[in-house]
């Protein structure tokens, strides 16, 4: 039998179908595209993704990642950053084109030109238009592998450091490249075939620099730009500092490590968190009628103990603070609320039972004595263990949970009753100049630890979860965060270099017929960039201590 006459049997849609071996998989893409609403833009081959110029050699089951699919998503994504890239190198040449990516915002990426260069809406519709115009041309994306070394010459030649220093510590002695024409860049993450498929963004003057628009849930149309005033300001302050100490991207933080700064690095972080803390409880302390300290943040984000290192804070001016968790409030576990699914929701607001905490937060404020309710979450029953309280003159409640922002949580409560905190763990670093580092990468990692070590809960199945948990936040939590007084970033600039040690173990475990496999993998080929860090370094009283363990707060 010659080459070309050999067959490769594929599973498509619960059908068995027969290709010549060597069949692009665009071309099998495009024959099924017509059954899809949105754009098919990888396969998944015996629960192994593949970039569609990719070629069947053997068969399986093949199914279609879409690009309303997260990993389908976070292709689109990639590659319309590609395309402005390229646009932008077009229009101004390797001297002036560099980018840098800075980070996620209201689905938009914001991007500042790496030279300072302010941009308008002119020129911003001049690389609009040209990014349009190689859209229609279909370019291929090409990826090639190259030394490693080879690599490095290449970004010094392109004039990007960061990702230079990104492979002086690559293990691998070869780098996959991706080109679009003459233009040449690294990504963490797959690639569409061609630019015919990047068809829906936008750009437009933000800050300092600009932001890339793409799609949500409707894949085929621009999502409006809803910014964060409060979430961009935080982020501009994390990262001005973490260029500041000269650790913003992965790369500048191996250097750290490996040339022994970390100690110095974590003490420091460490005293502006503390710093800032005490910030947060003098303004609260010095807000007449205060006696609800309200913290909310997505999972993972370090609420709890946030709260209690802001408790210390409070005492030391004087206050008598009182930690206490939402959780505590939960409906017992065979009332709460299901989803579309039929599955539980915990993540919406009907899970705590909000009348029982009106009554409560109303009996304080009338000086009365409340006995505060704790949930068991192995029987999933609400108990009481004999908790009382009565706020006196210097009483000051501190409540944390995911709803603590939620205006239908504390409509009983008059306004100047309440101080209100949003926390959440933004990531100071990147990968590189055009690589952003998702701040729910970080949560998510931060969540599969703790799980682990706290719930005797596997990376998979914490995995399996996180899209549902993700829905709740968009749902249920950010809607709520520019109403807070104050946001805190709870992210640590070295805090991926300690978890690497603990979550490596529970992501290799995890089978690779198992269907968080593949996102299991892109995680650990991340947290393979990081050198590590003992986590034996950290402090007793840190936010990470809440998912390494051994904190101090028995958290």
């Amino acid at each position: 039998m010659h080459m070309g006459e050999e067959k490769v049997l594929l599973t498509i849609c619960g059908e068995e179908k027969e290709y010549e071996k060597g069949t692009q998989y665009l071309t099998i893409a495009e024959e099924y595209q017509e059954r899809y609403q949105d754009d098919i833009i990888l396969v998944s081959v015996n629960n192994k993704l593949y970039e569609l110029h990719k070629k069947a050699k053997k068969g399986g089951v093949l199914s279609f990642v879409t690009t309303a699919d997260n990993a389908g998503r976070k292709t689109y994504r990639r590659s319309v950053t590609f395309l402005m890239q390229k646009a932008l190198f077009r229009l101004l040449g390797k001297e002036r084109s560099p980018v840098r990516i800075m980070h996620c915002i209201s689905q938009a990426y914001y991007c500042e030109l790496a030279h300072g260069e302010q941009v308008d809406a002119a020129f911003l519709k001049r690389v609009k238009e040209e990014m349009l115009a190689m859209a229609d041309e279909k370019m291929p994306i090409l990826k090639s592998s190259i030394k490693t070394d080879d690599a490095v010459e290449l970004f010094r030649d392109y004039g990007m450091p960061e990702k230079e220093c990104l492979f002086h510590y690559r293990r691998s002695s070869r780098v996959s490249i991706y080109s679009l024409g003459n233009y040449q860049d690294y990504f963490y993450g797959y690639m569409a075939a061609h630019t015919g498929y990047l068809k829906y963004f936008d750009l437009k003057p933000y800050e300092n620099g600009f932001v890339l628009m793409f799609p949500n849930e409707n894949t085929k149309e621009t999502a409006e730009f809803k910014p964060s005033v409060k979430h961009f300001d935080t982020m501009r302050r994390s990262r001005e500092w973490s260029r500041t100490m000269g650790v913003d991207t992965i790369g500048a933080l191996n250097n750290a490590i490996a040339s022994g700064r970390m100690q110095e690095i974590i003490m420091v972080q460490e005293a502006l968190m503390e710093q800032r803390i005490g910030q947060m409880a003098e303004m609260a302390a010095g807000r007449r009628g205060c006696k609800f300290i309200m913290i909310a943040g997505p999972s993972s984000s370090g609420k709890t103990t946030f709260s209690h290192r802001l408790s210390i804070q409070l005492s030391a001016l004087g206050l008598k603070p009182h930690p206490l968790s939402l959780d505590n409030y939960y409906l017992d576990r065979e009332k709460a609320p299901k989803d579309a699914d039929g599955n539980f929701d915990f993540e919406c607001l009907e899970a705590l039972d909000v009348a029982l905490f009106h009554r409560d937060m109303a009996a304080l404020l009338r000086g009365e004595s409340v006995d505060l309710p704790a949930f068991n979450f192995k029987t999933g029953k609400r108990e009481y263990k004999g908790r009382q309280l009565t706020l006196g003159r210097d009483d000051i409640l501190v409540v944390e949970g995911i709803h603590g922002l939620n205006d239908k949580l504390t409509c009983t409560l008059p306004e100047e009753s309440k101080f209100k905190i949003f926390i959440s763990a933004l990531t100071q670093i990147n990968i590189d100049e055009h690589n952003y580092l998702p701040t729910t990468d970080g949560r998510l990692i931060r969540r599969i630890v703790r799980d682990a070590r706290t719930r005797n809960t596997t990376a998979g199945e914490t995995i399996g979860m996180w899209n549902s948990v993700r829905r709740g936040e968009e749902k249920y939590i950010f809607p709520f965060q520019d109403s807070a007084d104050i946001m805190f970033n709870s992210a640590l600039i070295y805090e991926l270099a300690v978890l690497k040690l603990y979550a490596e173990p529970l992501l290799f475990s995890i089978d690779t017929c198992a269907p968080e496999y593949q996102e299991a993998k892109r995680l650990l080929k991340f947290l393979d960039y990081f050198l590590p860090v003992p986590g034996e370094e950290i402090a007793k009283n840190s936010i990470l201590r809440e998912f390494i363990g051994g904190s101090v707060f028995h958290v």
